[in-house]
C-alpha cells in the first residue's frame, strides 16, 4: 500500500508546492523589483524538488534540512525587502505558505525539531516586520500549524511502525513456540507409538506372569529397553534395517550405541536411505563386540562414523571396565552425500 501511495502524496506536495511559486508570479509586480522575487522562487524550487525526490529516503538528510531551514529563512528577508510590511500585499506574500509547506515536508521526513526552528525564524520575522497582528492575516499561524500537525503526525506514525514491527516479532516467537508445542507433541506421540509397538507384547506377558519372568525373558526385557533407548537418542540414525542389524549385533553379545547429536536433520530421502543402509550393512559385517554409531560434526562431509572395538581378552568378565587394550575392529565414515562420495 505504502509503494503505491507515496508517488501519490509526493505529486500532491509537489503541486501545492509549485502553486506558490504561480502565486509568486500572478503578484509580481506588486514588489519593488522583481529580481529578488525570482531569485526566492527559484531557490524555493530547489529545496521543493530536492525534498520531494522520489527515490529520497523516508528521513531526511540533515545537510538538506539545514538547507530547508536557511531557505525558510531567506525567503521573508528577501520577499519582505521588496514589500511594504505596513500594507496589505494579497499574494505576494506567497512565502509564508511556501515556507510553511517546505517546513511541513520536512517535518514529515522526520525532521521535527529543525521545522520548529524554521517556523519559528517565520514568526519572528513576520512580527518584526509586520508586527504581531500580521501573523493572522499572513497565514503564519496557519503554516505553523501545518508544521505541527506534520510533526505530531510523523511521531503518530514512526510510533505505530514501531507497534507494528514489535506486533510482528511477538507474531513470529508466538509462530515458533507454537509450532515447537506442536513438534514436541508429535514427537511424544511418535514415542509412544514406538514403544507401544516395540514393548506391548512383553507388558502383556509381564501382567500374565505377574513380573515373574525367567532370565531369557529378563534379556529380552533389555533388548527392548536398549531398542526404545536407540529410538530416543538415536531416531536419525534408524530404519528397519538399521534396527534389524543393531538387534542382532545384541543378541551375539555386542554394545550397541547409536548416538545422533542433531548433524544429519538436514539429510532426507534418498540421501539418508542411503547413509542408513550403509550403516546396517556396516553393522552386520563386524563382529565387534562394541559398536559406536555417531553423527559427524556440523558442516563435515561425513554423516556418520562408526567404530567397532574387539576386547583381546575373552577372559574378561565385564567388558567395557577397561578399554585401554580394546583393539579397532572397524571404523567408517560414511558420506553425507553422493557428492562427498566421489570427492577426491
Amino acid at each position: 500500500m505504502m509503494s503505491h501511495s507515496r508517488p501519490l502524496i509526493l505529486g500532491l506536495a509537489a503541486l501545492f508546492s509549485g502553486y506558490h511559486i504561480l502565486l509568486g508570479i500572478y503578484s509580481i509586480n506588486v514588489p519593488r523589483s522583481a529580481a529578488p522575487i525570482i531569485a526566492a522562487m527559484m531557490l524555493y524550487g530547489v529545496a521543493s524538488i530536492a525534498s520531494l525526490w522520489p527515490t529520497s529516503p523516508t528521513r531526511m538528510s540533515l545537510g538538506l534540512a539545514l538547507f530547508n531551514v536557511a531557505v525558510c529563512g531567506a525567503l521573508p528577508l528577501v520577499v519582505g525587502s521588496q514589500l511594504d510590511g505596513s500594507l496589505n500585499n494579497g499574494y505576494a506574500t506567497w512565502y509564508v505558505a511556501a515556507v510553511g509547506t517546505l517546513l511541513t515536508i520536512t517535518a514529515t521526513r522526520k525532521r521535527p525539531l529543525l521545522a520548529w526552528i524554521g517556523a519559528g525564524v517565520l514568526v519572528v520575522h513576520t512580527v518584526l516586520w509586520a508586527g504581531p497582528g500580521a501573523l493572522g492575516s499572513m497565514g503564519v499561524i496557519g503554516s505553523v500549524v501545518w508544521v505541527a500537525a506534520a510533526a505530531l503526525l510523523s511521531r503518530a506514525l514512526a510510533k505505530a511502525a514501531r507497534d507494528a514491527q514489535q506486533f510482528s516479532r511477538a507474531e513470529r516467537e508466538a509462530a515458533r513456540w507454537q509450532a515447537a508445542q506442536e513438534a514436541h507433541l508429535d514427537e511424544r506421540q511418535v514415542r509412544l507409538r514406538v514403544t507401544n509397538r516395540l514393548a506391548l507384547d512383553m507388558l502383556h506377558r509381564i501382567v500374565q506372569r505377574g513380573g515373574m519372568l525367567d532370565e531369557e525373558q529378563r534379556q529380552e526385557c533389555r533388548y527392548l529397553e536398549a531398542a526404545i533407548r536407540d529410538e530416543i537418542r538415536g531416531r536419525r540414525l534408524l530404519n528397519d534395517a538399521v534396527r534389524e542389524q543393531v538387534m542382532l549385533a545384541r543378541r551375539r553379545g555386542a554394545i550397541v550405541t547409536l548416538l545422533d547429536e542433531g548433524a544429519m536433520d538436514d539429510v532426507g530421502g534418498d540421501e539418508l536411505e542411503r547413509v542408513l543402509n550403509r550403516l546396517a550393512a556396516a553393522i552386520a559385517g563386524t563382529s565387534a563386540d562394541k559398536i559406536i554409531v555417531r553423527t559427524a560434526a556440523d558442516g563435515s562431509d561425513t554423516a556418520v562414523t562408526v567404530v567397532g572395538l574387539r576386547n583381546p581378552n575373552p577372559t574378561h568378565a565385564h567388558f567395557g571396565e577397561d578399554d585401554t587394550d580394546d583393539e579397532v575392529d572397524l571404523w567408517l565414515e560414511i558420506p553425507r552425500s553422493t557428492a562427498a562420495l566421489h570427492r577426491p
